[in-house]
């Protein structure tokens, strides 16, 4: 059983909007969580290779990907229904038939529905950077989540991260560095300029107004 959680659900509540997308496009783009590992090829309907984004938020950076790259099956997991119904809003409004989502914790989602080496490209956006010390526990980047990350992601597939939060950054690039299974792309730079891949967020743009800096991190995993 795990005992700590890198979220807490919070209370927000769905707009009517999401609240509808949650009813009536669930059954279009979700996939409900299971123990039994996902057939991606069965799911899209087609052999291509898989993004993973954890954690999406409001989606709009996995919205902007998916539309980008038709080529490439796209599944988003978030445990935060409001941000979820937007997603499914987005995706529907862009016709988007290479999106799928899950809405549950994304560790049980990679131990048990994700089959091993099935995923290409991760990506894992401004995750929560619980920065008082006591909380650092509750950080996702942490090396049990790193192997969990290693056992989805194919030979040669790639991670890429960013925060806002430089001692988080920092967190992860040592938790990463540590690991044998991946090799930093920036080497001894450490972090990476923003990929044109990445959207920038509302809230990333809301930090930069804000004068925060942030830092990309990109990782390939080994053979």
């Amino acid at each position: 059983m795990r005992s700590v959680r890198s979220f807490v659900l919070r209370a927000g509540r769905a707009t009517v909007g999401q609240q509808r997308a949650l009813t009536e496009l669930w059954p279009k783009y979700g996939v409900e969580f299971s123990p039994v590992p996902l057939d991606l090829q069965a799911l899209f309907g087609r052999a291509a290779p898989c993004m993973l984004e954890i954690g999406f938020g409001a989606g709009e950076a996995l919205l902007e990907f998916a539309g980008a790259h038709p080529e490439m099956d796209c599944v988003g997991i978030e445990v935060h229904r409001p941000g979820v119904g937007r997603l499914l809003l987005g995706a529907e409004t862009a016709s988007l038939r290479n999106l799928r989502v899950i809405c549950h914790d994304a560790v049980e989602v990679l131990q048990q529905q994700l089959p091993p080496a099935s995923i290409a490209l991760v990506h894992i956006f401004f995750p929560d950077p619980w920065p008082k010390k006591r909380h650092h526990k509750r950080r996702l980047i942490q090396p049990a989540f790193v192997e969990l990350l290693a056992k989805a992601l194919a030979p040669g597939g790639t991670l890429r991260l960013a925060t806002d939060w430089e001692p988080y950054a920092q967190h992860m690039r040592e938790v990463l560095d540590a690991s044998a299974a991946f090799v930093n792309a920036a080497a001894e730079a450490g972090f990476v300029a923003r990929s044109a891949e990445r959207t920038p967020t509302r809230f990333e743009r809301r930090g930069q107004r804000l004068g925060h800096g942030v830092w990309d991190l990109e990782y390939r995993r080994v053979n």
